[in-house]
C-alpha cells in the first residue's frame, strides 16, 4: 500500500468517525420530542417523497430560483458517480478504474457531470450575487444576520471549490493522456475539459500536470469530506433530511389543526354531550401545548433541522409583511437552536441542568430529568406567536413541507391553557366562549335563535 493510499484511508476513517458522532447527536436531538404518528397513506407519502423531496416540485412555484437550485441539486446527485470512483481509486491505488470497463458510457457520464457542473457553477454565482450584491429582502431579515449569512456563503464557495477540483483533475488528465498514454488510460473527449484542459495546461511538463491533476483530485475529495462533517451544523441538512421529513408528513388538509381529545371531552361534558371516558384528564394532562422542545413532537424538531432558511414562508406571511415581529423561518431556526442547546447540555451531563429535586442522587442527566431553567419562550417571544393569523400561508409556501404553524399553536396552547395567560385583548373572547359558546359578548345563548317561535 502506497503512502497516498495510507493517507487517504486515514482521512476517510477520521471523517466518517467524526461524522458518525455528529449525526448521532442530531438523531438524539430530534428524539427529544414526543412520539409522533404520521398515520397511514404510505403510498401517498412515498409519492410526495418522489415529487417534492426528490423531484423538487414545490421549488418551481418560483421557476427562476427553482431552476437554478435544480442545477446545483442535479449536479450534487450525479457527481456522486465520480465520487465513488475517486473513493475506490484512493483505497486501491488505481486511476479511473471505471474507464476501461465502461468505454463510451464512461465518456458520456463524465461529460454529463461536467455539463451539470458548469450549470451548477452558473447557479452558484447567481445565488452569491442575489445574497451579497442584490441583497434580496428575504435574505436580509434580522434572523439572517451573523452565522446564517456566513453559512449560506460558505456552502456556495464550497460548491465553487468542488467544480474547480473536477476541472483541474479532468483537464490535466486529458493532457496527461497525450503525454503519458502508458499510465493514463484514454477516456475519450470530455464535453468541457476535453477543450478546457489543453487550452489551460497544454505545454506544461509531466510533473506539473500530475501535480495539478492530484491537487484537483484531493481538492474535490477534501471538500466533500469537509462538507459531510460541516453539514451537521448547516442549514443544508435539508439535502438529507428533506426525504424523511416529507415521508413522515401526514396526508391531510394543511389547514387541519391537531385536536386534543382530553380538552374536547371536557367541552363535550360541559355541553351535555357524550364523551370518550378513556380520554379523561389525569394529573399528567395538566400541561397542555409546549413550552420547550420536550413538548413538541420529534417531527416538529426534525422539521426545524430540515429548514432550508429560504425565507419563502416569511416572504408570504401577512403578519411579517405588515411589519409585525413574526417570521415563520425564525420560529424554525429558534427551535433548532434550542434543541442544539439542550443536546449540548445533556452531553455535558452537569447536575445543574437537572430537576432540582433529583440532584445529588446519582441519576444521569437525560431528557426525562432535564431542566436548565430556560424554554422556547427564551427564544421565541410571546409577541411573535400572538402575531400569527393561522392563515397557513407559510405552510403552503414551504418547499419541503415544514409546518411552523403547528409549533406556534402548541406554544399558544401552553400559554393559554397551562399558564392561563395570553394577550389582554383575547380574554373577553375566551370568557364569552366559556359562558355562551360564542366569541361575541352577547347576553343570549348561541343557540337561542333556534328556540324562538
Amino acid at each position: 500500500m502506497g503512502i497516498q493510499q495510507i493517507i487517504f484511508a486515514f482521512i476517510l476513517f477520521v471523517s466518517f468517525v467524526v461524522a458518525y458522532t455528529a449525526y448521532s447527536s442530531l438523531y438524539r436531538n430530534i428524539k427529544l420530542g414526543k412520539d409522533f404518528d404520521p398515520g397511514g397513506h404510505e403510498g401517498e407519502r412515498w409519492k410526495n417523497v418522489l415529487l417534492i423531496a426528490f423531484g423538487q416540485k414545490k421549488m418551481f412555484k418560483r421557476w427562476i430560483p427553482g431552476l437554478l437550485h435544480f442545477f446545483i441539486y442535479a449536479a450534487f446527485l450525479i457527481t456522486q458517480i465520480e465520487l465513488i470512483e475517486i473513493m475506490i481509486d484512493g483505497l486501491f491505488g488505481t486511476h479511473r478504474l471505471f474507464a476501461p470497463y465502461l468505454g463510451g458510457l464512461y465518456t458520456f457520464t463524465i461529460s454529463f457531470i461536467e455539463i451539470l457542473s458548469v450549470l451548477a457553477l452558473f447557479a452558484t454565482v447567481i445565488f452569491l450575487i442575489r445574497r451579497n450584491i442584490l441583497k434580496l429582502p428575504r435574505f436580509t431579515k434580522v434572523e439572517m444576520t451573523g452565522w446564517p449569512f456566513i453559512d449560506a456563503n460558505l456552502i456556495l464557495f464550497g460548491e465553487i471549490a468542488l467544480v474547480a477540483g473536477i476541472f483541474m483533475m479532468n483537464g490535466a488528465d486529458i493532457v496527461l493522456q497525450q503525454v503519458d498514454p502508458e499510465h493514463y488510460h484514454q477516456t475519450g473527449f470530455f464535453a468541457i475539459s476535453g477543450w478546457l484542459g489543453p487550452m489551460l495546461f497544454d505545454g506544461l511538463g509531466k510533473n506539473i500536470l500530475e501535480l495539478i491533476e492530484r491537487s484537483g483530485w484531493w481538492l474535490h475529495l477534501i471538500t466533500v469530506l469537509l462538507f459531510l462533517n460541516y453539514l451537521r451544523h448547516s442549514k443544508h441538512l435539508h439535502i438529507f433530511l428533506a426525504f424523511p421529513n416529507v415521508f413522515f408528513t401526514p396526508i391531510k388538509s394543511r389547514g387541519e389543526m391537531e385536536n386534543m381529545p382530553s380538552i374536547m371531552n371536557e367541552v363535550k361534558s360541559m355541553m351535555g354531550l357524550a364523551s370518550d371516558t378513556s380520554e379523561e384528564l389525569s394529573d399528567e394532562d395538566l400541561e397542555f401545548g409546549a413550552n420547550d422542545v420536550f413538548g413538541l413532537s420529534w417531527k416538529n424538531i426534525l422539521e426545524s433541522y430540515t429548514c432550508t432558511e429560504c425565507g419563502r414562508c416569511t416572504d408570504v406571511c401577512p403578519a411579517n409583511t405588515t411589519g409585525k415581529v413574526l417570521s415563520p423561518r425564525k420560529i424554525m431556526m429558534d427551535v433548532r437552536d434550542r434543541a442544539d442547546e439542550v443536546g449540548c447540555k445533556i452531553d455535558e451531563g452537569k447536575e445543574r441542568y437537572m430537576e432540582e429535586g433529583l440532584r445529588g442522587k446519582g441519576e444521569k442527566l437525560s431528557k426525562a430529568n432535564f431542566n436548565d431553567g430556560k424554554s422556547l419562550f427564551d427564544y421565541i417571544s410571546r409577541e411573535e406567536i400572538h402575531a400569527c393569523t393561522t392563515c397557513n400561508a407559510c405552510v403552503e409556501a414551504c418547499p419541503v413541507l415544514l409546518n411552523p404553524l403547528d409549533i406556534i399553536l402548541k406554544m399558544r396552547r401552553y400559554e393559554i391553557l397551562t399558564e392561563s395567560a395570553g394577550p389582554q385583548e383575547w380574554l373577553p373572547m375566551f370568557t364569552s366562549l366559556e359562558n355562551s359558546g360564542s366569541v361575541w359578548q352577547i347576553p343570549d345563548d348561541r343557540d337561542a335563535w333556534s328556540k324562538s317561535e
